[in-house]
């Protein structure tokens, strides 16, 4: 890759000392397989831990009665960011919250664990039908620069 093609800064912020950073954060396991975990700009940092709304959503999409959802940080002044979730309920279902954190109790870290849940009609995305996390995040950090 030489670079984007009339975008000089996010060319100098992509290549760097001869390495291309793609903004994943990932691990490699004890094999030397590399898995990717998340974008490094969607991870939620509360009380000095990540969050990888991924692995939340990915569970959180599980229960039974959610159709998709999407996890982001909010601000907190207390522990910097803290996690909710928006989640979009099956067709014809409505999502008991109560269970849902019952059941998240169960297989997230408690800090892992979103601090609200709220229901919408749809998650916005681009055409192409990636998930715009920008917008869900915009209203909540409009006056705030976040640090991630």
């Amino acid at each position: 890759m030489t670079g984007y093609w009339g975008l000089p800064d996010a060319t100098a912020l992509t290549l760097r000392d001869g390495w291309i950073h793609t903004g994943d954060a990932g691990y490699l396991n004890e094999q030397g397989y590399l898995f990717i975990c998340d974008r490094i700009k969607d991870v939620i940092i509360t009380g000095g831990e990540k969050i990888f709304p991924a692995e939340v959503e990915n569970v959180v999409s599980s229960f039974p009665s959610v159709h998709e959802c999407a996890v982001i940080g909010i601000p907190d002044g207390d522990w910097g960011e803290r996690a909710i979730c928006l989640l979009v309920p099956k067709s014809g279902a409505s999502v008991d919250v109560a269970a849902l954190y019952a059941y998240l109790d169960t297989r997230l870290a408690a800090y892992k664990r979103p601090t609200r849940i709220v229901p919408v009609e749809r998650l916005p995305r681009n055409p192409s039908g990636k998930l715009l996390r920008r917008e869900l995040r915009d209203a909540f950090w409009a006056d705030k620069a976040r640090r991630v």
